[in-house]
């Protein structure tokens, strides 16, 4: 039977297409920021021009990127107002000022010095060029800060009272250091970093197969690879903190993430495969590993995990969405970690540069940093249900008064446009990446540079 989709389910869709398209380009930006922060202090410090090439040529991709998270990012703001009034009303008094501090320390400070970065090389000096590159860097992870101070605060709530139908804030430190905050910054900052290592070591792959072997594409390949290195297994280390975290203070999230169903003594396996059945309450075809679920999970061979029956019905997130999509990124994860250890014993035979297999592999990795931090989204926030505020608000209370035809009809209105406007911006970063950095020794101009490293100025000289 045919059941039409409620207004309720249709500006949940909306969010999570609007942040699902909003979340990959801060990712990419954040991570190249630094990324081409450290290209120009090496260009300063050794003189070399690749280290140049590198930076024009991934600060137009930076340019890119950033625009479409800043554009993307200002129209989820319009969705708290627009369908979520419940939440702004409710919550309001806390994310309100958090985002607001987002804007007036990272946005204007990004803002600020973009111009200088992306335009300035000709009218200031070195120096001050390399400053406003490390503000936009710094900026970037301030923004990243807030955001996640934000939304960890929605996942673990304290430092406020509710008065009447909003809460008030009683401790900012509290608030802003909220107990999965540390975890959350940490993960999501390797993520921004790790995307960018894997989308940077997929264009160096591009070029290498292609048969380029200039210094540009070596170089931005192996520090690619060398930065994949060494995040990709702090990445697993993190999570698992952020794991014990959860269990913690979001025990329910855990056990649909693990598809569990009932609270076992004496230790607890670990669902390898499954289809977690919300009705039947059940995990079909289970796939376990004994005590394995303690192990990670406890840190211990009989550790107790709560399963989905300790929670009442209305309580329990989806976990057929969260068992696969946690395993998604986890897959993912473990797949970067061996793709990281390849690339080194790639290196120590010295077939790094040479070897077509493995360039294909990097090349095929490029979009899987997106792939599992979309995975880990969908984990996180879906995880969270039935709460938009967790233990506080039910998202149920939190949507707008609206109908279902006029959420659709906005819908509909973002799917078109956001295809058109983000799908031409994603052609045009796929095309910036496959022409390449510019050959060695010359800048976008065609201007050579001197042996300081900086643009070589011609004078005309007089004819005798």
């Amino acid at each position: 039977m045919h059941t039409a989709l409620s207004a309720f389910d249709l500006a949940r869709f909306q969010f999570a297409f609007t942040i699902s398209f909003h979340i990959v380009f801060p990712a990419l930006s954040i991570g190249l920021a630094s990324f081409i922060a450290v290209l120009e202090w090496r260009w300063l410090k050794t003189g070399k021009g690749y280290y140049k090439d590198l930076y024009l040529f991934w600060s137009k991709i930076f340019a890119v990127a950033f625009g479409m998270g800043v554009v993307s990012g200002v129209v989820m703001s319009y969705e708290f107002g627009t369908n979520w009034s419940g939440f702004s009303a409710f919550a309001g008094p806390v994310t309100g000022p958090l985002l607001m501090y987002e804007v007036m320390t990272a946005f204007f400070l990004e803002a600020g010095f973009l111009g200088i970065m992306l335009f300035g090389w000709q009218r200031v000096s070195p120096r001050a060029h390399f400053a406003a590159t490390l503000m936009v860097a710094i900026g970037t992870l301030i923004s990243t800060f807030w955001i996640l101070a934000s939304n960890s605060w929605m996942q673990t709530p304290q430092g406020i009272e509710i008065v009447g139908n909003h809460v008030v804030p009683v401790d900012w430190f509290k608030i802003i250091f909220n107990p999965s905050f540390p975890y959350r910054l940490a993960h999501m900052a390797l993520a921004a970093f790790i995307v960018t290592a894997l989308v940077v070591s997929a264009v160096g792959a591009w070029h290498l197969l292609k048969g380029r072997r200039d210094p540009a594409v070596k170089k931005m390949f192996s520090m690619a690879l060398w930065m994949l290195l060494v995040l990709a297994p702090i990445q697993a280390f993190v999570g698992d903190q952020h794991g014990l975290n959860t269990r913690e203070y979001q025990p329910a999230k855990i056990a649909a993430i693990e598809g569990l169903w009932n609270t076992e003594t004496g230790g607890t396996p670990l669902n390898l495969f499954g289809i977690p059945d919300m009705k039947a309450e059940t995990t079909r075809y289970a796939v376990s590993i004994p005590h394995l679920g303690s192990l990670i999970l406890t840190h211990s061979w009989d550790g107790k995990i709560q399963g989905l029956k300790d929670f009442p019905p209305q309580d329990r997130p989806d976990s057929t969405v969260v068992f696969w999509s946690f395993r998604v990124m986890v897959g993912l994860g473990m797949l970067m970690i061996a793709f990281a250890v390849t690339s080194w014993l790639m290196r120590r035979r010295g077939r790094l540069y040479d070897a077509k297999w493995f360039q294909r592999f990097a090349l095929a990795m490029g979009p899987t940093g997106f792939i599992s931090l979309l995975a880990g989204w969908i984990t996180t926030e879906v995880g969270r249900q039935p709460w938009v505020v967790y233990g506080m608000k039910r998202t149920v209370d939190a949507v707008s008064p609206l109908t279902a035809q006029q959420v659709s009809l906005s819908l509909m209105t973002f799917v078109v446009i956001y295809f058109l406007v983000f799908g031409t911006g994603v052609y045009y970063l796929l095309k910036l990446m496959r022409n390449g950095p510019e050959l060695p020794g010359h800048t976008p101009d065609g201007v050579p540079h001197d042996p300081r490293g900086r643009p070589a100025h011609h004078h005309a000289l007089p004819t005798a």
